[in-house]
């Protein structure tokens, strides 16, 4: 179900979909994305969902992303996640962001960060990032007054070392 290549037409597709969610994105900054990506996660190449991350090293000027930068040393920045109308309460998300997180750890990272909409409200990723352990650590409004978001991180559970096991909880 996790195919982590990439169909750039399917992912500006689904975008253009969200725009209101996350933010507009054309080819080449898709491209300039990707080339740079910490993390792209796929299901069906992106046409069903599709999430990307970048790490501090990443050279953008979102607003978000600086906002992070800003505080933070070292840190993976979720810029997008959507998955297609069709397609929601399979797990999806869930999905991506366990790849996510699992490639984090492999990396040594120690936070993950993002940001949601709280203006237009988007409830299902409120529910989905409190469900996976993620607090709001600040708040920004942008596009003039148009957009509030809420930035929120979560913390990267340390990958057990080769030999290791991670003893389940009881």
């Amino acid at each position: 179900m996790n195919d982590t290549s990439a169909d750039e037409a399917a992912i500006l597709a689904l975008n253009r979909a969200h725009v209101a969610e996350t933010s507009a994105l054309e080819a080449a900054d898709l491209r300039a994305l990707l080339a740079q990506a910490f993390h792209v996660g796929a299901c069906d190449r992106g046409r069903e969902a599709f999430l990307i991350a970048l790490d501090q090293d990443a050279i953008y000027s979102s607003p978000n992303f600086q906002w992070f930068k800003s505080r933070h040393e070292r840190f993976v920045y979720i810029d997008r996640v959507i998955v297609a109308p069709s397609q929601r309460g399979r797990g999806l998300a869930r999905l991506l962001y366990e790849g996510l997180f699992a490639a984090a750890a492999r990396a040594r990272h120690v936070l993950i960060g993002c940001e949601v909409n709280a203006e237009p409200p988007n409830p299902a990723s409120d529910a989905l990032h409190a469900a996976l352990g993620f607090v709001e650590v600040g708040r920004a409004v942008l596009a003039g007054g148009a957009k509030r978001v809420r930035y929120l991180t979560r913390e990267v559970p340390r990958a057990a070392p080769r030999g290791e096991y991670q003893r389940r909880p009881e």
